[in-house]
Formats: C-alpha cells, sequence, structure tokens
C-alpha cells in the first residue's frame, strides 16, 4: 500500500463522525453481547425520535426561516434592553414555552449565534424543559394541583437562578472571557446554529421568491436536522441502555426522605435515570406513594428534566465547555434548593 492511499485512508477515518461511529460501536457490542436488548434499543430509540420529531422540526424551520428572512436580526433585537428584565422575561418565556431539552436547541443556538447575551439565554435554555402547558396539566392529574404550582414557581425560578449567575460570573474578568464565545466551532459553523453574528440585511417574509434565500433556508434546515439528529440518536440509545441497567429500587434509596442528603440524591438519579417529562410524572408519583418525599421528587423531576441524558448531550454538542458546566451547574443547585423548599413549606 503506497504512502499516498495511506494517506487518503487516513484523511477518510478522521473525516468518519465521531457519533455515529459510536452509535454503530455500541449498536455491535449489543449484537454481539445481548441480541435480545438490540431490537428494545432500536424500537426506543425510533419511538423517541417520532416523539420529539414534531417539535424538533418546528424549531428547526423557525431558526432556518429566520436566517433565511433576515428576521433574525429582529429577534436579537427583542433580546436587548436592561440586563435584569430580559433575565426575567426570558425565564417567564421558557417555562410556558412548548419546547423539550431537546427541541429548544436550534433555537438556543440561533439566538447565541445572533449576539444575543449568555445570561437571558442560559435563563430561557435552563427553564423551557422543565415546564410547559401540557406538563402543567399533565402533573396536576397526576401529582396534584399544589405540586404544580410550585414546580412551575421553582422553574422560573431555576432560569432566574442560571441567568443571574451567569450575570455574576461574567464579572470575573477569566469568566468573561470563557462566556464571551459560547458555542462550540463545529455548532456555530453550521451544525445547529448557522454562521456567527452576520451583517444585518433586510427582511424579505416571502423568501421563497429569491433563489439564494431558498438555498440558505434549506442548507440552514438540513445541517440543524443532521447535527441534531445524530446527537439525538446516541442520547436515546445510552438511555434506552440506562433504563435496562439502572433498577428503580435504587432510585428509591437513593431519596426515600425528605433530608438535604436524599434531595441531593434524587437530583443526583434524576440525570441518568430521567425518563422524559411525562413518562418521569407517573414514576415519581409511584415513587412517592412507595415512600419518597415529595420534595425529593420535586428535585427529581427538575434536575433530570435540564439534565438528563439527551439534554446532557444536546448542550454538550452546542455549547463550549464553560457554558456546558454552567448550566449542569445551575440546574443541579436550583434542583436541590426547590426539592428543600417544598420539603420545608408542604
Amino acid at each position: 500500500m503506497t504512502s499516498n492511499t495511506l494517506t487518503r485512508l487516513n484523511r477518510s477515518v478522521q473525516q468518519l463522525d465521531r457519533v455515529f461511529l459510536a452509535i454503530a460501536l455500541i449498536l455491535l457490542i449489543l449484537a454481539i453481547l445481548v441480541p435480545a436488548q438490540l431490537s428494545g434499543t432500536l424500537n426506543f430509540t425510533l419511538l423517541n425520535l417520532l416523539q420529539v420529531a414534531p417539535f424538533l422540526l418546528l424549531s428547526i424551520a423557525i431558526a432556518a426561516y429566520a436566517q433565511a428572512t433576515g428576521a433574525d436580526n429582529l429577534i436579537s433585537k427583542a433580546f436587548q434592553g436592561r440586563m435584569p428584565v430580559m433575565i426575567s422575561v426570558a425565564s417567564l418565556f421558557g417555562a410556558f414555552s412548548p419546547f423539550c431539552s431537546c427541541g429548544v436547541i436550534p433555537l438556543i443556538a440561533a439566538l447565541l449565534s445572533m449576539g444575543v447575551p449568555v445570561a437571558p439565554v442560559m435563563a430561557f435554555w435552563l427553564a423551557s424543559p422543565l415546564m410547559d402547558p401540557s406538563m402543567f396539566a399533565l402533573t396536576v392529574g397526576t401529582l396534584g394541583l399544589q405540586f404544580a404550582i410550585a414546580k412551575t414557581v421553582a422553574t422560573v425560578a431555576i432560569g432566574l437562578l442560571g441567568g443571574f449567575g451567569i450575570l455574576a460570573l461574567m464579572r470575573l474578568d477569566i469568566a468573561t472571557a470563557a462566556f464571551r464565545n459560547p458555542l462550540r466551532d463545529d455548532a456555530g459553523n453550521g451544525g445547529c446554529g448557522g454562521s456567527r453574528v452576520r451583517k444585518p440585511q433586510p427582511i424579505v417574509w416571502r423568501f421563497w421568491t429569491e433563489s439564494e434565500r431558498r438555498q440558505k433556508f434549506w442548507n440552514g434546515a438540513g445541517k440543524n436536522a443532521w447535527f441534531l439528529g445524530k446527537w439525538l440518536t446516541l442520547a436515546f440509545v445510552l438511555e434506552s441502555l440506562m433504563l435496562v441497567y439502572v433498577p428503580d429500587a435504587w432510585i428509591q434509596s437513593m431519596a426515600g426522605d425528605g433530608s438535604l442528603l436524599s434531595i441531593v440524591g434524587a437530583s443526583l438519579v434524576g440525570i441518568p435515570a430521567y425518563l422524559n417529562g411525562y413518562a418521569a410524572l407517573p414514576l415519581v408519583k409511584g415513587l412517592i406513594q412507595q415512600g419518597m418525599a415529595p420534595g425529593a421528587g420535586m428535585a427529581f423531576l427538575l434536575a433530570g428534566g435540564a439534565t438528563s441524558i439527551p439534554a446532557m448531550i444536546a448542550v454538550f454538542a452546542l455549547a463550549r465547555r464553560p457554558v456546558f458546566i454552567a448550566y449542569l451547574g445551575f440546574a443541579f443547585v436550583g434542583s436541590v434548593i426547590a426539592g428543600l423548599t417544598y420539603s420545608l413549606s408542604f
């Protein structure tokens, strides 16, 4: 084999998508070692991809439309003004938006790539996956009105904690540098958020009348769909294995009372063991009936909603490490505080 052939082969290996290779490797290992689990993992992954597809496609289309028409400049202007007001509005809007932790990623990427400050984006980012109108109604039906209202208040509070927490960190010189460029290079170059801050262009709402804008729409939508699709597929593959190999008894033993230790334990367990917002509610209801403290259940739902495997992978794929760590940190601390507050109040 010639040196040129080896060079081309090496380049081909380097160009292979690491996420795709990880998915293929996991499925190959399952096929060899646990063939019975392979079909279950594939079914789980496909089902969850279908369930999240409407929200994901909607958010991708909105981001691509904003980019093709030039309306993204209007979106960025909506996040201008006094920072405390922006953070408060972003937290409230996030608590009532219909986006899940993964479906909101294209919108977050678009906002960050347009230069919107990290603090209000973080507030919206944290609050969005924790509550929405459908989630509120289902929470009332499973855990009661009191629990649903408390979770809504906690959602807004976690958003405020993240937004104002970022604002406080930005006052440190080292943190300012870390948050000045929040998007990863691969995300900012078309993976999930399009290009960096662009020069303002005139808005053309009927973008399909111009071939260049049509091309921009389809290019942006295609890159977003591929970028998010591969990461979500990996996330759901990992989640399917977690559901099989992490026993419910372990969850219950970690969060059996309302003490600080149990609430911290419930928050930690919520990171790998959280299913999804709707499936987690009956699980928590059953665990509370079996002895889990309601405050621990609150912490489990909040921490899991923001830091579940799909959510973490989506954030990790999009944001640089300091932003990723800040996201997880504020979500965890806020969940613990909310769980303790609920235990002491009710």
